[in-house]
């Protein structure tokens, strides 16, 4: 049982009203956020997807989550003695009808900065709704459950990565265009645009986790660095969540760099977007609390044992590579037994467990 689940009273058994509490706040809340994008669009909704969005699917959405959520809280209330998550969720879903539920008119449009409410509430719906279950059914670890220690700090990193998408998409591409201009050669870039869309996207994914490799490598290497990566190490529990669960610094930094042999030889948008979502749901894979193994095939492709052996207490420094394990067997890194790992995290926990402390953590004095 975590700290916040202890702090809330609450029995985390099934039927004792607490997961049915926190899935019914998690739904209100999402219902509510999708109300107030709806509401408020030029505020809290990407530029760029507002056109893209079926709105009639998107109101039966909202309205699907808004009458689950309040169900759920219902049902948490009569389950267990503490009201505290089951009238959360009945609050929020009251606040998104005084607004207008599913049926609320949408504002006004305009704006190229938003807060990108919209990206968090289709990503975490998304993921969640694919991850969950799968980590059910085929857990790896079926004792770990939904809500294992950390799950809140992970959340947390989650929002704050999404909602702050424009920024970090920005503080990525910006670096390569302003530093590394000079190295562009149209001659190139013209030759690699005119290859096909699927001969670029293999391209990308050997070019991008040469570049990941390096640059993770290099945080492991440096002490000033590791400080940042180390938040992405502390989580002593693997699931699709822990993947989240990276400081801000350490992201930009990343991305940014791995981005830069990308922008110099000129690969095709089409590619480039098919790679990011790939590499989306690739990185969340390998994370996730799952038992699946891929016989030759973990050899060729990043499976969750390779990756899940990267988190291992021990031995530390293996496995760098995200998509590629033969990157690792080129540099002498790569470590793959037979079984996951038996434990993960750093030796003596070193990282602050609540969120606000992990972001300020890298910057202190050490003693």
């Amino acid at each position: 049982m975590s700290v916040a689940e202890r702090s809330l009273g609450y029995e985390t058994r099934f039927g004792r009203g607490f997961i049915s509490g926190v899935f019914a706040v998690a739904l209100s809340a999402l219902g509510l956020g999708g109300v107030l994008c709806l509401r408020f669009p030029s505020l809290l909704t990407t530029p760029d997807a507002r056109a893209l969005y079926p709105l009639d699917l998107v109101r039966f959405l909202i309205h699907l989550l808004l009458v689950a959520g309040f169900g759920l809280g219902v049902l948490s209330v009569v389950l267990s003695r503490r009201t505290l998550l089951g009238m959360c969720s009945v609050v929020l879903v009251v606040v998104a009808a005084v607004l207008g539920g599913s049926q609320v008119p949408i504002g006004t449009l305009g704006g190229t900065r938003s807060l990108g409410l919209d990206w968090f509430l289709l990503n975490i719906l998304v993921l969640a709704m694919l991850f969950v279950p799968l980590e059910r059914v085929f857990a790896r670890l079926p004792q770990q459950g939904i809500f294992r220690p950390g799950w809140l700090t992970d959340l947390a990193h989650f929002g704050v990565s999404h909602l702050l998408v424009q920024v970090t998409v920005l503080l990525t591409l910006v670096p390569a265009a302003l530093f590394f201009r000079w190295a562009v050669h149209p001659a190139v870039q013209a030759t690699v645009a005119s290859q096909p869309a699927l001969l670029q996207f293999l391209e990308i994914v050997i070019v991008a986790d040469l570049s990941e490799y390096a640059v993770h490598r290099l945080f492991h290497a440096v002490p000033l660095l590791w400080r940042f990566h180390a938040v992405h190490h502390s989580s002593e529990a693997m699931d699709w969540l822990a993947s989240s669960r990276i400081h801000l610094v350490d992201a930009v930094i990343t991305r940014a760099l791995a981005f830069v042999p990308l922008y110099v030889l000129g690969f095709s948008p089409s590619p480039v977007y098919a790679y990011l979502v790939f590499v989306s749901f690739h990185a969340i894979f390998v994370h996730a609390n799952v038992r699946f193994r891929f016989g030759a095939l973990e050899r060729v492709i990043g499976t969750p044992k390779f990756h899940h052996w990267h988190h291992a207490t021990a031995p530390v420094d293996k496995n760098f590579a995200i998509h590629l394990p033969i990157i690792d067997r080129l540099f002498g890194t790569c470590w793959l037994p037979a079984e996951f790992p038996p434990t993960y995290g750093i030796a003596g926990n070193p990282v602050p467990r609540r969120y606000a402390a992990q972001l300020a953590w890298p910057f202190r004095r050490r003693s």
